[in-house]
């Protein structure tokens, strides 16, 4: 049985706001609080809200970024399970 592997592109995530959030006359509860929509890269950023028609704007989205984690001492590291090696001066590595 030979199985095939296929590639969906995905499409990015693009956040809107109302450019009126703060007025009920001039923006509905969906875009005055912001919404999410999916859309292909080649397209046009929206400029009315699907539901009411108003005006938006695109939102500059936050980034997924890797969380910063604490540096651990020899001896947490040791007690961890973990090796600690350190670079003698012939370029190889010694455990300390």
């Amino acid at each position: 049985m030979i199985s095939t592997l296929f590639c969906v592109p995905t499409m990015p995530i693009y956040e809107y706001q109302s450019e009126n959030p703060d007025d009920p006359d001039r923006s509905c509860s969906i875009c005055a609080k912001g919404f999410e929509l999916q859309r292909p890269i080649e397209r046009e950023a929206l400029e009315k809200c699907p539901l009411c028609r108003r005006p938006v704007c695109k939102l500059v989205s936050r980034v997924n970024t890797k969380v910063a984690t604490k540096e651990y001492s020899d001896s947490e590291a040791k007690s961890a399970g973990f090796h600690v090696l350190q670079k003698n001066c012939d370029g190889g590595y010694d455990k300390v």
